[in-house]
């Protein structure tokens, strides 16, 4: 889902693209319709949830951020692995978005879905993307954007043994998807005073051949949307991309690019981690990824920061679960996303 280059260690991993929107002008000029089609969530099967203490935080369970459960975040988690490989135009990503759709409308929130089509030299028909889209208190002009890829890799491209196996992406897929989930249910009720949209990206690693086939096509295809729309009505202020944040092992560095484009964002973020004294937000930068991030920074111009975890599972070890068949959820925790939520809504309660 990435592509990453970290140039201290010599590596070359990988991340994805970006767009924009507008409620009424996107609805009028961008997307002709927007269908959206419920879907029963199916049965989840009973997991046991990792679970490290969080530590010494603010106990006030009034608090917004206090409210993020993690364990249910990580039944999402679980669910869309259930669901199967989700790649790009797959049955396993039709029927999680269906869901997700059924959920964000189910959490009072407004959903559009951006769909598009995309000629991939490794298909004989366009594949049919959709970014989706929620949107709590729509009617504001300010906003923050958090933003995650739902699809999945089509092949464990990095398995030893298996690369052309199955691909479920617990981690690099499910994750930040899992997070904006339950924050979902957490807006409803909450006092925010700005604008928050929580978007899906699709297309972000639809990767067969890694020297030919583009990356971040449906966060690329956002961002362009939203800066063909000046006068669109509302504009973003910031963003949050949330990507491989499940890590069971959890270590959350300064990421070099989101350095470069929104330092004061990245270290406003970190703060609020150790305001909870959550401390695996380290504060010192690691790696420079590629994700999609770049193309909300760079076509859309909205200061975006990438939170994510590239040492799966951890620094210098042996064992490396990205793009691998090990990518699955017994490799990520509860208390590891339960973490990067509630730093989230942390920096998100202090912005007016």
């Amino acid at each position: 889902m990435l592509r990453h280059r970290d140039r201290s260690a010599g590596r070359e991993p990988c991340m994805r693209p970006l767009g924009r929107w507008c409620a009424l002008a996107f609805l009028a000029t961008v997307i002709p319709s927007l269908l959206l089609h419920p879907l029963r969530p199916p049965t989840l099967a009973a997991q046991t949830l990792a679970g490290q203490s969080l530590g010494d935080q603010d106990s006030d369970e009034t608090e917004l951020w206090n409210r993020f459960n993690g364990e249910r975040a990580f039944e999402d988690l679980v669910r869309f692995c259930e669901m199967g490989p989700r790649p790009s135009g797959s049955a396993g990503m039709e029927a999680q978005r269906r869901w997700l759709v059924e959920h964000f409308e189910a959490c009072g929130l407004e959903v559009f879905e951006q769909k598009f089509d995309h000629d991939h030299a490794a298909y004989d028909e366009p594949v049919r993307m959709v970014n989706l889209m929620a949107r709590y208190r729509p009617e504001l002009e300010e906003r923050i954007l958090f933003a995650a890829h739902y699809d999945t890799r089509p092949f464990p491209d990095q398995d030893p043994t298996d690369p052309r196996g199955e691909f479920l992406g617990a981690n690099d897929g499910a994750s930040g998807v899992a997070v904006l989930t339950e924050i979902a249910r957490l807006l409803r009720d909450s006092e925010i005073p700005l604008g928050v949209d929580l978007v899906l990206f699709d297309g972000e690693e639809l990767i067969i051949d890694r020297r030919r086939d583009p990356l971040f096509v449906g966060s690329t295809y956002f961002a362009r949307t939203y800066a063909d729309a000046p006068d669109r009505g509302w504009f973003y202020r910031c963003g949050i991309l949330l990507d491989m944040v499940g890590d069971a092992r959890l270590e959350l560095y300064y990421e070099k690019n989101s350095l470069r484009f929104a330092p004061e964002l990245v270290r406003d973020v970190w703060r609020s981690a150790d305001a909870l004294r959550i401390r695996e937000f380290l504060p010192r930068p690691r790696h420079e990824i590629r994700d999609d991030h770049l193309p909300l920074n760079e076509i859309a111009e909205v200061p975006t920061i990438d939170i994510l975890d590239f040492d799966y599972p951890r620094i210098g070890g042996r064992e490396a679960y990205w793009h691998t068949r090990e990518d699955t959820p017994d490799k990520c925790s509860a208390a590891s996303l339960e973490k990067v939520g509630r730093v989230v809504l942390h920096w998100l309660s202090r912005q007016r």
